[in-house]
C-alpha cells in the first residue's frame, strides 16, 4: 500500500472511530505523522496506535489526538496552552486549528527535536518552552484552551488559573498515574465557575509535578 493510501485509510478509519470535526480531520490529513515517529517505527507512522519516542515518551494514539482536538473545540482566534510537548504531533494539529499554540516540555531533547519538526513544516505559530507543565506558563495567561498530554492526579489548579473565564476550555486526561484508571476530563470555566465533563478512558504518561530535568 503506497503512503498516500495508507493516509487516506489512516482518515477514513479516524472518521469511523468518531473524529467528526471536519477541520481537525483536515488538520490530522495535512500533518505528516511519519515526520514524527523514530526512523524504526516508520512503517506504523499511519497505524491507529501509540508509539515510543525518546526520552521514555511516547507520540499519541492518532485517535486519542483526534478525539481531544475535538473536545478542546478550537477556534481559527483562540490562543491555546498544550502541556507536554513530546514529540511535536499534538502541537502541530493545534497549529492548524487556531491563532497560536504556546507549548510546554520538561526535556531539552524532545524540545529541540520538535522545533526542528516545527521549522521542516513551517508552522510559525508555535511557541516553545522547557519548564515545568504543572505550573502553566503565567506570563502568556489568560489561555482560550488548554490541552493537557500527560495524566494528573487532579486537575492542576496552576492551569485552570490560567484558563479564560469567558468560556476557556480545557482537555485533559486525569487519573491513575500508572496508567491503569485513566479517563479525559473536559473542563470550561464560565466567569470563574468550572464544570467537568468526563470523555473517554485514555493511557497517558504522568504529569510529573516537579522541576524538569537539567537534560
Amino acid at each position: 500500500m503506497s503512503s498516500e493510501s495508507r493516509k487516506i485509510r489512516f482518515i477514513m478509519d479516524l472518521r469511523n472511530l468518531g473524529v467528526s470535526n471536519t477541520a481537525v480531520l483536515s488538520a490530522l490529513e495535512r500533518v505528516p505523522r511519519d515526520v514524527f515517529v523514530e526512523e524504526s517505527f516508520l512503517d506504523q507512522a499511519y497505524a491507529n496506535r501509540a508509539l515510543p519516542i525518546s526520552c521514555g515518551q511516547t507520540i499519541s494514539q492518532p485517535l486519542v489526538v483526534g478525539l481531544m482536538s475535538q473536545a478542546l473545540d478550537v477556534g481559527k482566534r483562540h490562543k491555546v496552552l498544550e502541556v507536554g510537548t513530546g514529540s511535536g504531533y499534538q502541537a502541530a494539529i493545534l497549529a492548524k486549528l487556531c491563532r497560536r499554540v504556546y507549548t510546554i516540555e520538561r526535556h531539552v531533547d524532545l524540545i529541540k527535536q520538535a522545533e526542528s519538526r516545527f521549522k521542516e513544516l513551517r508552522l510559525h505559530n508555535i511557541t516553545t518552552l522547557r519548564g515545568d507543565g504543572w505550573k502553566g506558563w503565567i506570563q502568556q495567561a489568560p489561555f482560550d484552551r488548554i490541552l493537557v498530554t500527560a495524566a494528573a492526579r487532579i486537575v492542576p489548579p496552576n492551569l485552570t488559573a490560567q484558563l479564560s473565564g469567558d468560556g476557556g476550555v480545557m482537555v485533559l486526561p486525569v487519573g491513575d498515574v500508572a496508567g491503569l484508571d485513566q479517563e479525559v476530563i473536559r473542563v470550561t470555566n464560565n466567569d470563574g465557575k468550572l464544570e467537568s465533563e468526563r470523555m473517554f478512558p485514555v493511557r497517558f504518561v504522568p504529569l510529573v509535578e516537579e522541576n524538569p530535568p537539567i537534560k
